[in-house]
């Protein structure tokens, strides 16, 4: 984990972040961008500054955005994949909060509207609680066809 003790600036902290793996061989780097909305301009243009900075600096690191949904939101989850999808697309989707009462829907249109995959889910608040999105699994579970 780096992180920046003279700047809480995020490109600052994601260049430290990329100059430290670059030096040392790594071959994974995972950004979090945490709390960003397609409503807020000013932190959606500090997404693009991130992005000039991998362009410019780091080319040799082949980026995989992935955007974090709420399950419990909606479709108000497809509309911010679709915001967030026109600036960068996006490689695919983390689905948060299958622990509890909702169902996950928006696999569907993320994949038919935009052919964004869910690729790992969330049902829990741990990181064993992040598991690898099983298509077969959900559609069996969505139809009752296994108790889970």
């Amino acid at each position: 984990m780096i992180c920046n003790e003279n700047s809480s600036e995020p490109v600052s902290v994601l260049f430290d972040g990329l100059e430290s793996a670059s030096s040392r061989g790594s071959g994974i780097v995972i950004v979090d961008t945490a709390g960003r909305l397609h409503t807020s301009t000013n932190l959606m243009s500090e997404l693009d500054k991130m992005y000039r900075v991998i362009d410019t600096r780091f080319s040799e690191f082949n980026v995989r955005p992935l955007i974090t949904l709420d399950a419990c939101i909606g479709q108000n989850s497809l509309v911010q994949a679709k915001e967030f999808n026109k600036q960068h697309t996006l490689d695919g989707a983390i689905l948060t909060k299958l622990d509890g009462t909702a169902r996950g829907g928006i696999v569907f249109p993320l994949y038919d509207e935009l052919e964004i995959i869910v690729k790992f889910i969330g049902v829990g608040e741990s990181l064993e609680d992040l598991e690898p999105f099983d298509p077969i699994s959900y559609v069996d579970i969505l139809l009752g066809l296994e108790n889970n």
